[in-house]
């Protein structure tokens, strides 16, 4: 199969390798679509995030969906053909996390794209059948790769608690802020702010879950206070200014993947007992998601704004730097 490779001088190329064999109770999925990440691009600019270094070639791509092809010898044969969503990570099932149900925590976790482990810029991958989501024949492969991001917006909305009546505040209208403004629709906020910078995306969100929009260049939010604030830039500023607007009792999440260390308005947390805490991805979100996207209550296809084949890695990955790219898709396939 032909596989898109990120070395350590950080140059994307296309080498045929082996198809991947498969353990008993895995399937072999043909890659439909894969979304860009954000974490995609940073390994492709700066060749590390944190701990995580590219240190031998790495596939990319870990927002996927596909057709299943094989499956292992534990894996019921009547799964050839079906069309799914793949969570892209594979704990041990047996750390202290794992047995507590928060296995996105697990400290041996494999992730896609994640080095050392391959992800998904290819024409097939290899993941436990029960990662393999079957989605109904209304949700396309391009909204089945996106349920990975939507995932980790599902995951802060059940953090944070959002519910019928909640009032939200999220600052970011990039990709994980759309959605993330759907996903608290859906949980039942009843005001979703959304704030940016970019005027075209503060109209953009409007359409998508937005019941207002602040560009905080101009404006701010002023003396209002939120149940929850919900960070999807990693701006510093920003973040400061979410907890400013959290009201008491109100839960933050830090979504934004940004600075190292920043400082953060104690006073104001404390004497209102706010909970601020991180997200780092998901677990059990992939039946929300399906459901979310079945039922008309979020749409990912409205957000996809470029494709790229497996050739064209590289031109996709420089294509989210766009001022008009929300989403872009890679076909392995095609």
């Amino acid at each position: 199969m032909k596989a898109s490779f990120l070395n350590k001088d950080k140059n994307i190329y296309v080498e045929e390798i082996d198809v991947p064999t498969l353990d008993a109770d895995q399937v072999l999925i043909r890659v439909e679509s894969v979304g860009i990440c954000g974490s995609d691009v940073h390994y492709y600019k700066h060749g590390a995030i944190g701990p995580y270094v590219v240190e031998k070639p790495i596939i990319l791509g870990h927002e996927l969906s596909g057709v299943i092809t094989a499956v292992g010898k534990d894996v019921e044969k009547n799964r050839i053909g079906a069309r799914v969503a793949v969570e892209p990570q594979r704990a041990c099932k047996v750390c202290k996390q794992c047995k507590a149900g928060r296995y996105n925590l697990c400290p041996d976790i494999e992730f896609y794209a994640t080095p050392p482990i391959d992800g998904a810029f290819c024409e097939f991958v290899k993941i436990q059948s029960s990662f393999a989501y079957d989605i109904p024949a209304n949700i396309s492969f391009d909204a089945a790769a996106l349920i990975e991001p939507m995932s980790v917006c599902i995951w802060a909305a059940q953090k944070a608690g959002i519910e019928s009546g909640s009032t939200v505040l999220i600052a970011g209208a990039g990709p994980i802020g759309v959605i993330m403004a759907q996903v608290a629709k859906a949980f039942g906020a009843k005001d979703v702010v959304v704030t940016d910078v970019i005027e075209k995306r503060l109209a953009f969100v409007k359409g998508f879950g937005a019941t207002r929009t602040i560009n905080s260049t101009t404006e701010s939010v002023g003396s209002e206070k939120f149940d929850v604030f919900i960070d999807a830039c990693g701006v510093p500023s920003a973040v400061y200014a979410g907890i400013k607007s959290t009201g008491p009792a109100g839960r933050v999440l830090l979504v934004g993947l940004g600075s190292d260390d920043m400082s953060l308005p104690v006073s104001h947390i404390q004497n209102n007992e706010i909970l601020v805490t991180g997200v780092f991805r998901y677990a059990n979100t992939w039946p929300i998601g399906i459901d979310l996207l079945a039922s008309g209550k979020v749409n990912l296809d409205a957000i996809v704004t470029h494709h790229f084949a497996l050739n064209d890695v590289e031109h996709g990955l420089r294509a989210t730097a766009s001022p008009d790219a929300m989403k872009v898709i890679i076909h392995p396939n095609n």
